[in-house]
């Protein structure tokens, strides 16, 4: 392809729901993004878990950043095993990306993580940071294979010789490309709120985690980690009645936690609690949410909609 510019940004995953308004943020703030990925839309055709086939696609590609925002998950996980693509995309994937990054000349990589790093479970009333232990041992088998995987992928990004990485931490995701699905679940009556008992999560719209992305792209400092979430932690159950409210479906039917147990994987979000601060993006990467809070970007987006 012979690029050369180096304001040119190789995304992978750039045709997925957070893809799509990453390439948008970076375009708008003047970038060229050559996306990567299997698809015909894509300008760079390759699988990420396809090693030589990724390095062949990428020969006369010149790129200055690379941003690695491709997921395996095109469904909510349920169970651990619907994981275990993303954890291995993770793991290899990166692996393969970092290759390609130095193959087209890449001086920085920007890493989509996730603040689930910090440990499936409940951790109380703490205000989780960048300082915190991100990807330690501990945790039951299942949940520990996902936390490592987080963690590889974030090292392997961040530790990669002669490249700049900065690995962005994402709470949950909703927003435009997102929500519609939850949406279309609760006019069918198809979604139950699980009962929180004050658990909440980290959330992030997914326009302002793009942004982030932009920011990142020339900001923050190299080896770093940043917290991307708003400034409002919300219980899983409570931000479905949020959409319910904002985009008037009938009313999800509330369930007790212990009925979510068949879906393993769901069952150990459904009682996740934790508290995560964003104020290291504010500080170093002049970032802030527009929205706060789920409920105002809901908002905002059922009237965009209506």
């Amino acid at each position: 392809m012979g690029m050369t510019d180096t304001k040119n940004v190789l995304l992978a995953g750039a045709t997925g729901v957070f893809g799509r308004h990453v390439a948008e943020e970076l375009t708008s703030a003047g970038y060229t993004v050559l996306a990567l990925g299997r698809g015909v839309e894509n300008d760079v055709r390759a699988d990420l878990m396809d090693r030589e086939r990724l390095l062949r696609a990428v020969e006369g590609v010149r790129a200055d950043v690379v941003v690695h925002a491709a997921t395996a998950l095109r469904e909510a996980p349920m169970r651990h095993k619907d994981m275990y693509a993303t954890d291995a995309l993770r793991v290899d994937g990166t692996a393969n990306l970092v290759e390609a990054a130095r193959a087209v000349g890449a001086r920085r990589l920007v890493a989509e993580s996730m603040a689930f790093g910090y440990g499936y479970g409940d951790h109380g009333e703490q205000v989780l940071t960048e300082a915190d232990p991100f990807g330690a041992p501990g945790a039951d088998k299942e949940c520990q294979r996902h936390v490592d995987a987080m963690r590889v992928k974030e090292a392997l990004m961040l530790g990669a010789d002669g490249v700049e990485g900065v690995a962005l931490r994402f709470g949950l995701f909703y927003g435009p490309g997102g929500t519609e699905n939850i949406v279309e679940l609760l006019r069918k009556r198809k979604l139950p709120a699980v009962a929180g008992h004050g658990r909440v999560l980290p959330w992030i719209e997914l326009r302002d985690a793009a942004r982030a992305v932009a920011l990142a792209v020339e900001g923050g400092r190299p080896g770093e980690a940043y917290n991307i979430v708003d400034d409002t932690p919300f219980g899983f159950g409570e931000h479905v009645k949020a959409v319910a409210e904002a985009f008037d479906t009938p009313k999800p039917m509330n369930v007790p936690t212990w009925l979510m147990r068949p879906y393993s994987y769901a069952y150990k979000m459904a009682t996740t609690s934790m508290r995560v601060s964003n104020a290291k993006a504010r500080d170093e990467l002049g970032w802030a949410p527009l929205y706060p809070d789920c409920v105002s970007g809901l908002a905002d987006l059922a009237l965009a909609t209506a």
